[in-house]
């Protein structure tokens, strides 16, 4: 039988989920619904500690990418937990 993971989103990335769905809420309110769902979704398929692969450039963490967002997590104690979402994308930040 598969183990459970809990998993758990800091502060900080339920602050950056929130930033995304506010910018995409101002072109589409289902887009903004669409792409948090997929961000939301694809933290819940974490099935277990090493499934995703290290960050190349912040290594104490593991990646998932989702559209154009990164999605940065560590464990500990064998709960995940969510620390970081970002856009991949270049100028996002000059955007909001």
């Amino acid at each position: 039988m598969e183990k459970f993971i809990k998993v758990v989103w800091t502060y900080t990335a339920k602050n950056q989920l929130q930033t995304i769905f506010n910018y995409y809420k101002e072109k589409s309110i289902q887009g903004a619904n669409n792409i948090k769902n997929e961000i939301l979704n694809s933290t819940k398929n974490i099935h277990f500690i090493d499934q995703y692969q290290k960050d190349e450039i912040e290594s104490q963490y593991r990646r998932i990418i989702v559209r154009d967002y990164k999605i940065l997590y560590f464990v500990e104690d064998e709960v995940i937990y969510i620390s970081k979402i970002f856009s991949t994308k270049r100028n996002f930040t000059k955007q909001l």
